[in-house]
């Protein structure tokens, strides 16, 4: 082999060892915003023909990491909604097949999003809380008698 072939001749070759900005936001997260949108733009078409559709709030995908299979979360989901996204699904993967250029389309399962019911529980336990009452905060001042 002469100099500067082989495996360590490679090296240093390209842009000063700078990695591109695409390795450092994974394939898989920039599919998921993809999918969210492609989804959110079908859902939007498909109201028209059902109006079980229309009040969907696409919070998130979650594409499994072949590829394979793909979860779109919901703000909210009621059996109805399910029902509903489940006779859409073939034309909803059909969109993304037209949309997305991949090696094979993921199935699409529906959920609603943990995220949202984790937060609305938050929120009724802050709600919850014990705010000081007027009886403890006229314990807290000082009496009249100790200023005079």
């Amino acid at each position: 082999m002469s100099a500067g072939r082989g495996r360590g001749a490679r090296q240093g070759r390209g842009r000063s060892g700078a990695t591109p900005a695409v390795s450092r936001y994974p394939r898989i997260a920039r599919v998921n915003k993809l999918l969210v949108e492609v989804l959110a733009e079908a859902l939007e078409r498909l109201v028209a023909g059902d109006d079980r559709l229309g009040m969907l709030t696409i919070t998130a995908v979650d594409c499994d990491p072949d590829f394979q299979s793909a979860t779109v979360f919901f703000a909210s989901l009621d059996d109805e909604e399910m029902v509903a996204l489940g006779d859409a699904r073939v034309r909803l993967q059909a969109e993304i097949g037209r949309q997305v250029r991949l090696k094979r389309t993921p199935l699409l399962r529906f959920a609603p999003d943990p995220a949202v019911a984790s937060g609305a529980r938050v929120e009724e336990i802050l709600r919850g809380l014990d705010r000081p009452s007027a009886d403890d905060v006229s314990t807290s001042e000082p009496d009249d008698e100790e200023w005079s």
